[in-house]
């Protein structure tokens, strides 16, 4: 069975045989497949990855580059190609050639395209001429993320522009327009997908939406190999330590936390936030200044407003094993995005048996139980009403956030009990085995159907 992956990014397994920076973006996928090469001989699937990839690589004549590296003792075809992922609301035409090229070199009997966030994925399902060999894998939704984007920040804010984003043109306006044309994309390309594959009861209701014809195959994702090793001790943690893994855009909801904290810092003075990437409200430098976003002026008016500068510390960019440090150190996981399919963040605090507070957004509520496995909170929208947009204030949802702060950290019995909760929970949604016998499943019945000439 000939397999082709389409990525968002280059796998560090194959960045590293090429001496080229890895990205640590979506690195379940580099999980999935050490399981999927370790066990090839079983399963008899002969693996293909396809992925931008900077221009040195690429075979000016073909469009793409077309390596072969050896991974786990098994030979993998690599195709790089050529994609503006600097702005993905674009499409270019020429993507379609590229991708034509990619499956005439490798002729696969199934293309799984990781994620729906990327112009490729629409020349992909464009070009393959038999729709039923497309799986497309469900990540993030830009649709709704585009309706959940400013995450109830007042219009104010929404409409600052500073030097960055004027020159840049990415003002937080044009980062949810752009949201808005990813998502036509989206929409365009999981309606011609014969199979979708997702993993909560959010994305199996807006992707039926999209296409209700499309075969859909539930499947739970395999994290980073790190992670399933290691367990959070209390004794071992900063006391009151808060770990929030993004907040470099209004859909993280970092915002919401900075109104959480003065609450939270009356009861425990010695709180402070752990923010993992690079800081967006630096301000010490000209290049500093020069480089503050719209957003990062709003976190820096907050952190103002509330006297917040010596309690946020963003951490610059995190190795996984840098993370998973983190995560062990911290007193608490929150996820405070207005919008979330099922963050892997929170998969990797739950496996590594941490105290997690959620917002009840998206679908969450599918990999995380709250009341067993820690402290959901009504965050923007409802898990229980999937499609509805919030009204509720940012004030409230603010409060509801603190709220589910403190009463994690007041009750060190009850902590206890949703941590052991949360870890037993997390290694059964993202068993590696069950999740690998899931995928070869559904890409033998992608296959079969195939052949009895099921539409």
């Amino acid at each position: 069975m000939k397999v082709l992956w389409l990525c968002n990014v280059m796998m560090p397994m194959i960045a590293e045989q090429f001496s080229l920076e890895a990205s640590n973006k979506e690195g379940w996928i580099s999980g999935l497949a050490d399981t999927v090469l370790s066990r090839q001989k079983e399963n008899g699937i002969e693996l293909a990855v396809a992925f931008p990839t900077p221009v040195s690589f690429i075979d000016p004549e073909k469009g793409i580059c077309e390596k072969t590296v050896t991974i786990q003792g098994v030979d993998v075809s690599c195709y790089g190609f050529l994609e503006n992922t600097d702005h993905p609301e674009g499409y270019e035409e020429a993507l379609e050639e590229r991708m034509k090229a990619v499956l005439d070199a490798f002729r696969p009997d199934i293309v799984h395209c990781f994620g729906t966030e990327y112009p490729h994925t629409l020349a992909m399902c464009r070009v393959v001429p038999d729709k039923r060999k497309l799986l497309i894998g469900i990540q993030g939704l830009c649709t709704y993320c585009a309706e959940a984007y400013f995450a109830d920040l007042p219009e104010k804010a929404v409409r600052t522009v500073t030097f960055r984003d004027f020159l840049k043109k990415d003002s937080m306006l044009r980062q949810q327009q752009k949201f808005v044309a990813r998502g036509r994309h989206e929409r365009e390309a999981m309606s011609l997908a014969g199979n979708i594959t997702g993993r909560t009861e959010w994305d199996r209701q807006c992707s039926g939406q999209c296409n209700p014809k499309a075969k859909y195959y539930s499947m739970n994702e395999t994290l980073r190999r790190d992670f399933y090793e290691g367990v959070w001790k209390k004794e071992d943690c900063i006391p009151h330590s808060i770990f929030i893994s993004q907040g470099d855009y209004p859909l993280k909801g970092l915002h919401y936390m900075l109104k959480a904290l003065p609450g939270i810092l009356e009861q425990y003075p010695d709180t402070k936030v752990y923010v993992a990437g690079n800081s967006i409200v630096s301000y010490d430098t000209l290049k500093q200044k020069l480089k503050l976003s719209g957003y990062g002026k709003y976190l820096r008016s907050l952190m103002k407003q509330y006297e917040l500068s010596d309690k946020v510390v963003f951490l610059g960019r995190l190795t996984g094993a840098e993370m998973k440090q983190r995560y062990l150190k911290s007193h608490l996981f929150v996820c405070c995005s207005s919008l979330e399919n099922s963050p892997n963040s929170l998969g990797e605090a739950m496996l590594l048996g941490m105290p997690c507070v959620s917002a009840d957004v998206g679908g969450i509520t599918s990999i995380f139980t709250g009341g067993k496995d820690g402290i959901l909170y009504e965050g923007h929208g409802s898990s229980r009403n999937i499609l509805r947009e919030n009204e509720e204030s940012p004030e409230l949802i603010a409060d509801n956030l603190r709220q589910a702060v403190l009463t994690m950290w007041s009750d060190a019995e009850k902590q206890e009990f949703y941590c052991e909760n949360a870890r037993k929970h997390a290694r059964k949604t993202h068993d590696r085995e069950q999740n690998y016998y899931r995928l070869t499943e559904i890409y033998k019945d992608i296959v079969r159907r195939q052949e009895d000439g099921v539409e």
